[in-house]
């Protein structure tokens, strides 16, 4: 990047710590530092809300995404809207009676202790790692730029985020959210533009869009039911409900947004805002990256994405074979662009006959190109078993530092790294809330003052901190992190999500029941993905059906051996 770049980078992470820590200036007890006092509105709810969700993740793995597989996994979110509606009906408006600092709370005034432990465990668990996830994100971000290794990165990024959430609380993390996505989708828009700017001066956005359906990166939407298929409509809209339900009504890091609302009418409107926005924005992300699939049709991209990797290919042993099949891999691109170009006369004449043969003809040519990929990865994995070779993660970014102009590069970067701040925010706030309520004040010092409370909160923070940063130096073999965290969370979250419905709906169960159903159905969760019995949609689905038909089971058994005695 170039000094200017640099400079807005470092401005904008500045002015964003700063504004955060004064925002929460004279936070004095623990409602305060968990929940802001529960006096923020609807819209800094809303925005709070999305920028919990939209990690660094969110904005460097999504194009990316979009890149390699298309549009289609904004099938995933499609179940959004449903799960928005229930839980303002249901959720919302049992959190604000109960006057909850966590769901979990709730759990033990339904139930008992032990079913409120396992279900807040779970959470901290699934909530750890997935904020170790959010951690790493960004520091691949340094990682590349810098050109140094990416442990110095993960930690310098991590202890930055630590910083103003120890001190500040849940006023630090909202309002430094709302400034945060406000900026963000000003630079979302400003990518798109500049990406369809960067296009031949032949080519426009409509003979782009083209390119990328004739080469499958515009298939939004797969109506085909197939349990082991990740993305149709049918998992987005069934699995994605009972994943979102379970997301945004059980897990800390959502729930501790919306409890910081005004009033029910005020959470209400923020999910709602949630609901409406977020779909056209991933569906818009996800296009960005379809269109930065559709420039470098036109422009060789990287053999590699990932520069750490193949610089490490170009000092090894391998480094001839590298060498000629990056030779390969240019006279492969150079045939490919011909095509293309075939192709864009094709669509201008709208010849259908030339259109369908250009279109083969590049189908061919990236098929090509994508066979001496795979051969490098391979003798990747060959001269190292623990390569990185997934890049998936690193095709916008080496995209915006390549081609884009000085001070919009930074300005993106810093996008990036605003995501990560606010969704590691979130995730430590969260992660402190549910170890202080539901464990530490309840188990471990049930007495104390609302200034123990308060530093046991900032110590819980920091120790979660930690923790993160030591997950996230293990997240490099985790693929694609968009996909990774939601696999994660699909491992807990119907448990979770059946513990919380039988709870609302299922009265007759009691604590015993519904903590041995929640047992059972997670090692079947487990079991199921470890097996890839199925895509990882459907485990939101199994998990919460399988707590709810267990719970009713084991308290009919329990009922009738009350009978007989």
């Amino acid at each position: 990047m170039s000094g200017v770049d640099w400079i807005v980078l470092c401005c904008t992470l500045l002015f964003i710590i700063l504004y955060g820590i004064w925002k929460s200036r004279g936070t004095k007890n623990i409602e305060g530092y968990l929940l802001a006092d529960r006096q923020l509105p609807w819209y800094h709810v809303g925005l709070s809300v999305m920028a919990t969700q939209a990690s660094a993740i969110t904005f460097l793995s999504a194009p990316g995404q979009g890149y390699s597989d298309g549009l289609r996994f904004v099938q995933f979110y499609f179940g959004l809207p449903l799960a928005m509606v229930v839980l303002c009906i249901t959720f919302i408006p049992i959190f604000n009676k109960l006057n909850v600092y966590t769901a979990y709370e709730f759990l033990e005034k339904r139930f008992d202790n032990k079913t409120r432990s396992l279900t807040a465990f779970l959470f901290l668990l699934q909530r750890g790692l997935s904020t170790g996830i959010t951690i790493y994100a960004p520091a691949i971000i340094l990682s590349t730029i810098l050109e140094i290794d990416i442990f110095y990165t993960v930690i310098a990024n991590g202890v930055l985020v630590i910083i103003y959430t120890v001190y500040g609380g849940t006023k630090a993390v909202s309002y430094t959210q709302m400034l945060q996505m406000s900026i963000i989708f000003g630079g979302l828009f400003l990518a798109a533009f500049m990406v369809i700017h960067l296009l031949p001066e032949n080519v426009s956005l409509s003979d782009a869009l083209h390119i990328a359906g004739k080469m499958n990166k515009l298939n939004a939407i797969e109506t085909s039911f197939d349990l082991n298929n990740r993305y149709n409509i049918w998992s987005g809209i069934i699995g994605g409900f009972f994943l979102q339900l379970s997301y945004f009504g059980t897990d800390q890091s959502q729930v501790g947004r919306y409890l910081t609302g005004k009033s029910v009418r005020q959470s209400r409107l923020g999910l709602v805002m949630n609901g409406l926005i977020k779909i056209p924005m991933q569906f818009f992300i996800l296009l960005i990256g379809v269109l930065v699939f559709s420039f470098y049709q036109f422009h060789q991209p990287p053999i590699f994405f990932n520069k750490v990797e193949t610089q490490r290919l170009e000092s090894s042993i391998y480094k001839e074979e590298f060498k000629l099949l990056e030779n390969s891999y240019k006279v492969a691109h150079v045939q490919k662009q011909e095509e293309v170009n075939k192709l864009v006369n094709a669509l201008h004449t709208k010849n259908e006959n030339d259109i369908s043969a250009a279109r083969l003809n590049v189908q061919k040519a990236d098929a090509k190109s994508n066979a001496i990929k795979k051969e490098v990865a391979q003798l990747m994995e060959k001269n190292n078993s623990k390569a990185d070779t997934n890049d998936t993660n690193y095709i916008f970014l080496t995209f915006v530092t390549e081609q884009l102009p000085i001070g919009v590069v930074g300005i993106l970067i810093a996008i990036i790294f605003l995501a990560s701040m606010g969704s590691t925010a979130s995730g430590l706030n969260s992660l402190a809330s549910t170890t202080v309520v539901d464990f530490y004040k309840r188990i471990f010092n049930k007495t104390g003052d609302e200034k123990k409370y308060l530093n046991a909160s900032r110590w819980a923070t920091l120790i979660w901190g930690v923790f993160c940063i030591v997950v996230a130096l293990y997240a490099s073999k985790l693929g694609n992190l968009i996909e990774a965290v939601n696999i994660l969370g699909s491992l807990f979250y119907g448990t979770i999500l059946g513990v919380f419905l039988v709870a609302f709906y299922m009265k007759k169960i009691n604590g015993t029941a519904v903590f041995i159903a929640a047992l059972i159905a997670e090692m079947f969760v487990v079991y199921s993905w470890l097996n890839n019995l199925t895509a990882f949609l459907w485990l939101n689905v199994i998990g919460c059906i399988l707590v709810m038909v267990f719970s009713f089971f084991i308290q009919s058994i329990y009922n009738k051996m009350k009978v007989v005695k």
